[in-house]
């Protein structure tokens, strides 16, 4: 029996949104402070019935193999049954707030 693949809900700022993606991929990066994102789901449009949002994060997103989104951008990561609409949400007005920026890593002082 093959094995289903797992379906993740990410949700990150970006430009002052929210955006909310769907991914089969979802794993520490290599890079240090991101988040690697692959397999990103876009959902079947009928040509009558197209979502302005979606098709803006397609036109984004649509050949990316893999996105790298630093830690800090995250505000949460679900792994769900099946995906949703991918999405941009405004955050005005929003009660989600931004996680504080990024570390400042100290410099070496000269003696």
């Amino acid at each position: 029996m093959a094995k289903k693949k797992s379906t993740f809900r990410i949700q990150f700022h970006n430009n002052n949104r929210i955006y909310e993606l769907y991914a089969h991929e979802v794993s520490q990066s290599e890079m240090a402070g991101f988040i690697e994102v692959g397999g990103i789901i876009f959902g079947e449009h009928s040509k009558l019935l197209i979502d302005p949002a979606e098709e803006k994060l397609k036109n984004e997103f649509g050949d990316v193999k893999h996105t790298y989104i630093p830690h800090h951008s995250i505000i949460r990561i679900d792994e769900v049954d099946r995906s949703g609409k991918n999405r941009i949400l405004e955050t005005d007005g929003s009660t989600v707030t931004s996680f504080p920026g990024p570390a400042i890593i100290p410099q070496k002082k000269d003696r």
